[in-house]
C-alpha cells in the first residue's frame, strides 16, 4: 500500500472514529444504560447474574484507569475494521465508500449510540457481520483476517446469550449449504470454532471470578417474565394452587403485568430472594406452562416476535434514571464518580424524539428493502453476494426477534442493537443497484 493510500485510510479511520463516539464525546463521558454497572460489578462482586457477561465486564475493568474510554475506542475501531472488510469484499475497498457508509449509518441508524454506549450490544452485529464473511466470503480473507474474525466472534458471542444464540440460528441456516457444497467445509469448520471458543471463553472468564465452571445465567427466568406479562403466569397458578412446592400461590394475585417491574422493581421479588430463591420456582413454572398451553405458547410467541422485530426505537435506557449503574460506579470506581454525575446524560439532555423520528422509518424501510435484495441478487441483477449478505442479515433479525421476543420480552433495546446491520447491508444493496445502473448508462 502507497503513502498516500494509508494516509487516506488513517485520516478516514480517524474520521469515522470520532463520529462513531461523538454521542459520548457530546455528553462528556461514555454513556451508561441500566446493565452497565451489572457488567462492571462483577469482578468485584465474585458472582454470576442473569444475562450479565463476565468477558464484557473484564473489559470494562481493564478501560477504568482512563474512564473507560480505551472500551469506546475498541468498540469504534472493530466496528470501522469490521465495515471496511465487509464493504471491501463486496466491491467497494476504498476509504471514500467507507466514510460515506459510516457517515450515512450514524445518522440515520442507532449505530454511533451502541458504539458509544458502555453496553454488550455493538458485538450482535459485529458478530453477525463476522460470522458471515467467515463462511461466505472466506476465501478472500487473508489469514490475519480470518484470524481476527474468528476471535470477534467467539469474543461477541461470549458477551452475551440472545448473540450466541443468534449465531448458532445462522449456523443451522448454512448447513444445507455446507452440505450442497456452497460452503466449505474449512469455512464452516472456522465458523464452528469460533462459537465453540465463544462458549469456552464464558466458562473461563466465569471460572476466573467465581472459582466455579457454569454458564452465565439467565434462560428460564427470562421467559418466566414474557410469560408473567402474557398472563400465562397467573393462568398457571390459577390452576395449579394451592400447591405446597409453588411459593408464588400465596401471591398470585400480587403480580405484576409487567415484567420489567417484577424483576427490578418488585418488593416481593427481593422478598423471595430474587434470582438465587426463586430461580427453580420460575423454571418449573415455565416449563410446566410450556407442558400445559402449548397452542397459547404459540400464539404469545408468534405475536411477541412481531412485536420485536417492529422494536428498533433507538436510544432505550439511555436516561438520568439508571440508578443501579451510579452506585455501583461510585461503590468501585469512585474516582470516576465526579466525570460520570457532570454528564450531560445525567442531567437528562438526552431525547430521541427527533431521532427517531427519522431513523425508525428508515429501521423499517431498511428491513423491508432486504427480501428485494435477495431477490435481485438471486436473480443476478444484483452481485450474489450481497443478496447473501442481505438474506444473512434478515435471518440475524428474525432469529433475533424470536430469541428476545419470545424467550425475553420485546424490547427497543434488543431490536436497536442489530436493525443497523440491516441499514448497512441495503446500503450496500442500493451502493450495487447505482453502479449498476450508472454502468448501463454508460454503454448507451
Amino acid at each position: 500500500m502507497r503513502l498516500s493510500d494509508r494516509a487516506q485510510w488513517a485520516l478516514a479511520a480517524v474520521f469515522c472514529g470520532a463520529l462513531l463516539i461523538a454521542p459520548a464525546v457530546w455528553n462528556g463521558f461514555p454513556l451508561l444504560q441500566y446493565d452497565t454497572g451489572g457488567y462492571l460489578a462483577r469482578w468485584y462482586e465474585g458472582t454470576l447474574v442473569p444475562s450479565r457477561a463476565v468477558v464484557y465486564g473484564l473489559m470494562l475493568n481493564a478501560g477504568t484507569s482512563l474512564a473507560f474510554w480505551p472500551v469506546l475506542i475498541l468498540q469504534a475501531g472493530l466496528t470501522i475494521w469490521v465495515l471496511a472488510l465487509t464493504l471491501r469484499l463486496h466491491g467497494f475497498g476504498r476509504p471514500l465508500p467507507l466514510v460515506v457508509t459510516i457517515t450515512l449509518l450514524s445518522v440515520i441508524s442507532t449505530l454511533p449510540w451502541l458504539t458509544a454506549i458502555l453496553l454488550t450490544d455493538i458485538f450482535s452485529g459485529l458478530g453477525v457481520l463476522g460470522f458471515y464473511l467467515v463462511l461466505m466470503q472466506g476465501e478472500k480473507l487473508t489469514g490475519r483476517e480470518r484470524t481476527g474474525l474468528i476471535i470477534l466472534i467467539a469474543v461477541s458471542a461470549a458477551t452475551h446469550s440472545a448473540t450466541i444464540a443468534v449465531l448458532l440460528i445462522l449456523c443451522v441456516c448454512a448447513v444445507p449449504l455446507w452440505i450442497s457444497g456452497r460452503i466449505p467445509s474449512k469455512r464452516f469448520g472456522n465458523g464452528i470454532l469460533a462459537l465453540a471458543l465463544g462458549a469456552a471463553m464464558v466458562f473461563a472468564a466465569n471460572a476466573l471470578v467465581t472459582r466455579q465452571l457454569a454458564w452465565t445465567p439467565g434462560g428460564f427466568a427470562l421467559s418466566f417474565g414474557r410469560m408473567l406479562q402474557d398472563g400465562i403466569v397467573k393462568r398457571y397458578l390459577d390452576d395449579h394452587c394451592p400447591n405446597p412446592k409453588l411459593r408464588l400461590c400465596a401471591y398470585k394475585d400480587q403480580l405484576p403485568d409487567d415484567a420489567d417491574v417484577w424483576f427490578w422493581g418488585s418488593p416481593l421479588f427481593d422478598k423471595l430472594g430474587r434470582f438465587a430463591g426463586m430461580d427453580d420456582e420460575m423454571e418449573a413454572i415455565a416449563l410446566g406452562s410450556l407442558r400445559d398451553y402449548p397452542f397459547l405458547q404459540i400464539q404469545t410467541a408468534t405475536v411477541a416476535t412481531i412485536r420485536q422485530l417492529l422494536s428498533v426505537h433507538t436510544g432505550e435506557g439511555v436516561i438520568n434514571s439508571v440508578w443501579h449503574t451510579y452506585r455501583i460506579i461510585e461503590r468501585y470506581t469512585p474516582q470516576l464518580a465526579p466525570a460520570m454525575h457532570a454528564a450531560r446524560q445525567q442531567k437528562g439532555e438526552f431525547s430521541f424524539t427527533a431521532i427517531n423520528r427519522l431513523q425508525y422509518p428508515v429501521a423499517l424501510m431498511a428491513m423491508a428493502l432486504l427480501p428485494i435484495i435477495v431477490l435481485l441478487g438471486f436473480r443476478q441483477i444484483l452481485p450474489k453476494y450481497i443478496g447473501e449478505l442481505a438474506a444473512t442479515c434478515g435471518l440475524a433479525l428474525l432469529g433475533n426477534a424470536f430469541i428476545c421476543g419470545t424467550l425475553s420480552n420485546p424490547h427497543d433495546r434488543y431490536g436497536a442493537r442489530l436493525i443497523w446491520i440491516g441499514v448497512f447491508a441495503a446500503l450496500i444493496g442500493l451502493f450495487a443497484l447505482a453502479n449498476r445502473l450508472g454502468s448501463r448508462a454508460d454503454i448507451t
